[in-house]
């Protein structure tokens, strides 16, 4: 089988190497074995890291950093995408709230804070931007979005009127919100949400119940994470009258999608879906022998609204397989169930996570891996 065109659109392999190295490994694999082959880039994102890499070649702009807080309160320097007439900003949550913010030893949801993503916004506000497009994924927070809301200006206020910090753990303490100094400039802004889930606000599938235990949280401190999620919805109702409890994607990002949905004039759209629209992904797949998809860890989870299931979402109406190769696989038989024609680990054995995770040993196994799958492909 003579592969005359294929189009590469992976993920990042988060912590390890950006999209568009996974994506040039891929080529590099391809044309081992198929050198007249047309290799179509198309590094991804989902909302979460790589977003606005991945919009920037489609948005005429400049990228600006800004000083804000980390998720633990330290300043670092965020970065984000102006256009060039400076009326929409692009912005992505794990840049002032992400988990690669902070070392394995830091992670913990019930303290962590979302409060560098509002000093962002407002920077962005500064600027005069009047649409913002956030992204929510890889975040290391589990604050119900009380920390954004409180840099633009919210109050959280316990029962004897004390004001409390956006965090996790404040959650269940909150009895009454303070709207009254919200930047009124959120008024006339319209958000453009990218989720890279479709999880509720709380329950068995909601933010804490599915994600705080991949941002360091214990059991009694998930358990105690959804419970004050539960508080914090209802007040949230209180004070807007939006029920946010089972919206999907409401649980995007520790609650983020929630507190967008509730407090600003927004829309929550599947990040994958943004990022393929802006490509114009359909039109480049056509033609195409195969699109060959990847990211840093694949299971079932990745079927749930990540760049795997928009791109073989988008790629099976066009009736293109789709190959994907991932650090780490699992649920390889659900996957193949659900269309997926197949799923490779890169790995070549019995490896070390620091091993894994050196960047150029996984542009070596990417490559390699890739070469063995055009092999097989190549087979008379």
């Amino acid at each position: 089988m003579k592969l005359k065109k294929i189009v590469i659109a992976p993920d990042s392999f988060k912590g390890c190497l950006s999209a568009a190295e996974v994506a040039e490994s891929c080529k590099a694999g391809v044309l081992r074995v198929f050198p007249e082959a047309e290799t179509v880039l198309m590094p991804m994102a989902d909302g979460g890291e790589g977003t606005v890499e991945a919009l920037a070649p489609f948005i005429k702009g400049e990228y600006v950093d800004c000083k804000v807080s980390d998720p633990l309160g330290r300043i670092v320097e965020a970065r984000y995408l102006l256009s060039q007439n400076k009326h929409m900003a692009v912005i992505e949550t794990a840049s002032a709230a992400g988990l690669t913010l902070l070392d394995d030893c830091e992670r913990n949801p019930w303290i962590t804070t979302t409060y560098g993503l509002g000093e962002m916004i407002k920077d962005a506000l500064d600027k005069g931007c009047s649409t913002i497009c956030v992204g929510l994924g890889g975040s290391a927070t589990n604050d119900g979005g009380s920390g954004m809301l409180s840099a633009l200006g919210c109050r959280f206020l316990d029962s004897d009127g004390n004001e409390l910090e956006g965090k996790g753990m404040n959650l269940h303490k909150i009895e009454s919100i303070d709207v009254d100094s919200l930047d009124k400039r959120l008024i006339t802004t319209r958000f453009v949400v990218a989720c890279d889930v479709d999880n509720p606000f709380y329950g068995e599938n909601g933010a804490a119940a599915v994600f705080a235990p991949q941002k360091g949280a214990a059991p009694e401190i998930v358990a105690a994470l959804d419970s004050g999620m539960r508080h914090f919805a209802c007040v949230v109702n209180n004070a807007t009258g939006n029920d946010i409890s089972m919206l999907r994607g409401s649980g995007a990002a520790g609650g983020l999608g929630g507190a967008f949905a509730s407090f600003f004039n927004s829309e929550l759209v599947p990040g994958i879906d943004m990022v393929l629209e802006a490509s114009g992904f359909d039109e480049k797949i056509k033609e195409a022998d195969l699109v060959l998809t990847g990211e840093g860890s694949i299971d079932a989870q990745s079927l749930m609204g990540k760049v795997l299931s928009g791109v073989f979402r988008r790629s099976a109406k066009s009736g293109v397989p789709v190959v994907a190769i991932a650090g780490r696989v699992s649920d390889v038989e659900e996957l193949n169930d659900a269309g997926i024609c197949a799923v490779f680990s890169i790995q070549p054995g019995a490896i070390s996570i620091s091993d894994a995770m050196n960047g150029e040993n996984a542009r070596r196994n990417i490559e390699r891996t890739v070469e063995q799958l055009m092999r097989i492909l190549d087979l008379k």
